[in-house]
């Protein structure tokens, strides 16, 4: 399947939709998981964690993140676009960026437990210089990658 990156958001927007979702009191399941040079940093959600808790992880992951590489693209992936699944273009995302030095990517997936309605699945690609997010755009977003 190819895949496409061409739904950026703004990093605002993406906050705030994280933020929506995990205060809204709707039940999910999620995960974030970021690799980079260092290897791949996991962090589900597991039973026992509120969505607070979940919540306090993933922005303290954000922040890390921020202050090691501060230019950010990210990409939102959307079922109803067919999009391929997120692992694949986090993959494909870190396999591309591999020319760059210390990218983090990183997705994150909610998936609502009753219904999709409220999924939020981002793709985090995270730069130190703002010449590598610039190349990156320009070489890949709109274009079918092979993954």
């Amino acid at each position: 399947m190819a895949i496409l990156f061409k739904t950026t958001v703004a990093e605002s927007s993406a906050f705030e939709a994280i933020e929506e979702a995990l205060t809204s009191g709707r039940a999910y399941d999620g995960y974030f998981n970021a690799v980079s040079d260092a290897g791949e940093t996991p962090l589900p959600w597991s039973p026992g964690i509120s969505a607070e808790e979940f919540l306090a992880e993933v922005r303290e992951m954000l922040r890390v993140f921020w202050d090691a590489a501060r230019f950010w693209v990210i990409y939102e992936r959307r079922e109803d676009r067919r999009d391929a699944e997120t692992t694949e273009m986090r993959n494909a995302a870190f396999r591309l960026t591999r020319g760059y030095n210390s990218v983090i990517v990183a997705s994150l997936s909610l998936l609502g437990k009753r219904h999709s309605d409220h999924d939020l699945e981002l793709v985090f690609v995270c730069f130190t210089e703002d010449f590598q997010r610039r190349n990156f755009r320009v070489r890949h977003e709109g274009k079918a990658i092979t993954g």
